[in-house]
């Protein structure tokens, strides 16, 4: 995994400082390597979520072996791992014609703001890991689409990391995550059932990042997403094009206020 994260890091991508755990641990044998001559040239992972749904992502082939068939490799090992599976991915907008040959749909674009960490943690907000985890286990099915037990235990219990959840008469009304990247921090997921409990969660973690970068990745489909962006005076500094292969799984679209990651969907 460190191979991974240190090309994503060249890339620029900014990963977090401990992604590698709770990526590797959701799917175990949904990650490659190409080598050539015995050296590591090129990476993509392509990770099952059930029977139904996969993500892909990590797909870098390092720049002095570009266009020679590597990258193709890759690709169809990935197909080959994900089978049937309806398919996603965080495209960069360059190879999003590349993606269509390969019967990939847009379904809509997610924005990389940064900004400066601040605000406040409410009496609304609870530490995550205090709630039952079962209870998170159901909230997040609900807004993802699909279970992903494995990837958010270790996921909210991560080093470096606050998680909190938002509790409205005593039920679970959104949570979020921020942690320490590279450069900064950066929150993901942020998930709510509206726009007043995403605000509080976005403050929350913000204060966790009081004072460094804060990046927060937001799907266009979202509105009031994008407008905490802006009235937080945070820059749009990258963008991803989400694609999928078949119908994605049913999401609640108006509670996902922020990307858990680019990597894993």
């Amino acid at each position: 995994m460190k191979y991974f994260l240190d090309l994503a890091k060249t890339e620029g991508w900014n990963p977090g400082l401990h992604d590698a755990l709770p990526f590797y641990r959701t799917d175990p044998q949904g990650f490659f390597v190409a080598e050539l001559e015995g050296k590591k040239v090129g990476c993509i992972s392509a990770v099952t979520y059930g029977e139904k749904y996969g993500f892909m992502g990590f797909f870098i082939v390092e720049k002095a072996y570009r266009r020679q068939g590597i990258g193709s490799v890759l690709w169809e090992r990935a197909l080959d791992h994900l089978g049937q599976r309806s398919i996603g991915l965080d495209g960069v907008i360059a190879q999003q014609e590349s993606y269509q040959r390969s019967s990939f749909v847009l379904y809509h674009r997610n924005f990389r703001f940064e900004g400066v960490g601040k605000g406040v943690v409410s009496d609304w907000l609870i530490d995550l890991k205090s709630v039952p985890f079962a209870t998170v286990e159901e909230y997040d099915e609900k807004v993802f689409g699909v279970n992903r037990k494995v990837f958010l235990q270790e996921w909210i219990h991560m080093p470096e990391a606050q998680a909190y959840g938002c509790l409205n008469k005593g039920a679970l009304c959104g949570y979020g995550v921020v942690r320490r990247c590279h450069k900064g921090y950066k929150i993901g997921p942020l998930f709510a059932d509206n726009e007043a409990a995403a605000q509080l969660l976005f403050s929350g973690l913000g204060a966790s990042a009081k004072g460094e970068p804060l990046f927060f990745d937001v799907p266009e489909t979202n509105p009031h997403a994008l407008e905490i962006a802006s009235n937080e005076k945070m820059k749009k500094v990258f963008e991803t094009a989400r694609m999928y292969n078949h119908p994605p799984p049913l999401q609640r679209k108006e509670s996902v206020y922020g990307v858990t990651s680019f990597e894993l969907g």
